[in-house]
């Protein structure tokens, strides 16, 4: 049994054997101390008290022995207590320090609901994050990356974890079971091809570990968008595509920074999809675009099932289930 007891101790996080260790020091000079001294100190609980206060070398003077005994006892008590009270706080110090450090650099597991994991450190993902986390009411942001060495933004909306992301592990320190979406990036830094087949293993990965949870990819060729699909994505985002538009335009638009300047408008609003309210079925497009604009919304377009519809027909009528595309 004693050695059992003994066994258990060891295994007690070494904060807890120091602390335990002190309080038995405490009790066992401060009980001592009351019965060779019981006229200066009058009860166990005062003997306590002047153990600790002698031990952390606060030394109120409140309490002070005056036998030979009870000098020695005092003695033994500053000899013994004080490394055990310096041991116990070095060590707090240190796991705080070592807690800090594992933090900022991706060792911890996130712990919350809610949140959105991106995948990959790249440009992109450092403006997402910036817009994210200065939002009025920002949410957490779960940032995983193998590159990084440590947390690149500095705040507490930003969880970072180092790993790589179609790891189970390092997938499940997100919490994944909890996150809201997840948005994985391409790795630009490689082949497009082996870029896109990267994110498309993130995305088995995640889809494997929790089926639910709304999966973004960036996909850079056009031949992966479907084995993206296949393998569970909820949107595809062809940011290659994206761009050659982007040029097209500019070229069209005589490269007088045009669309430029259209694209920074729209970037300080958010596009939403909202089911169309009853009181707009059987109504004209261009009568629910008027009543949006004066809400302060400008509505864009309608999606019908698998169809969009952008700057449709004003005649065309709303029906019911339609989807209204509109810029908050």
């Amino acid at each position: 049994m004693p050695n059992r007891v003994y066994i258990g101790f060891l295994r007690l996080p070494l904060l807890v054997r120091i602390l335990t260790m002190a309080l038995l020091v405490f009790l066992t000079f401060g009980i001592s101390i009351h019965f060779l001294e019981p006229n200066t100190f009058p009860t166990i609980f005062d003997g306590i008290w002047w153990a600790i206060i002698t031990a952390s070398t606060v030394g109120y003077g409140d309490y002070v022995p005056h036998s030979l005994l009870g000098r020695l006892t005092a003695l033994i008590l500053i000899l013994l207590g004080v490394g055990f009270v310096s041991s116990y706080f070095g060590t707090l110090a240190a796991a705080a320090v070592t807690k800090q450090d594992a933090f900022s650099e991706g060792r911890i597991p996130f712990k919350g609901e809610g949140h959105i994991i991106i995948i990959g450190w790249n440009e992109r993902s450092k403006e997402l994050i910036g817009k994210l986390t200065t939002m009025k009411y920002p949410q957490m942001i779960v940032l995983i990356d193998e590159t990084l060495e440590a947390n690149p933004v500095k705040t507490k909306f930003v969880h970072f974890i180092q790993g790589k992301g179609h790891v189970d592990e390092t997938i499940i320190k997100s919490d994944i079971e909890k996150a809201d979406k997840v948005l994985i990036t391409a790795d630009r830094g490689n082949d497009e091809l082996q870029a896109d087949m990267n994110s498309i293993l993130s995305l088995l990965t995640i889809k494997g570990l929790c089926v639910r949870v709304k999966c973004i990819v960036e996909i850079l060729t056009r031949e992966q968008v479907i084995n993206a699909l296949r393998a569970g994505a909820d949107e595809v985002i062809q940011s290659n595509k994206l761009t050659s538009i982007f040029m097209v335009n500019s070229l069209h638009a005589n490269g007088d920074g045009l669309l430029s300047n259209v694209v920074h408008q729209l970037q300080e609003r958010r596009l939403s999809s909202n089911e169309a309210n009853v009181c707009y079925i059987g109504k004209n497009f261009s009568e629910v675009c008027h009543d949006q604009l004066e809400r302060g919304y400008m509505l864009i377009g309608i999606q019908r099932g698998d169809e969009t519809f952008l700057n449709p027909s004003h005649s065309l009528q709303i029906a019911e289930n339609d989807q209204l595309l509109i810029f908050k």
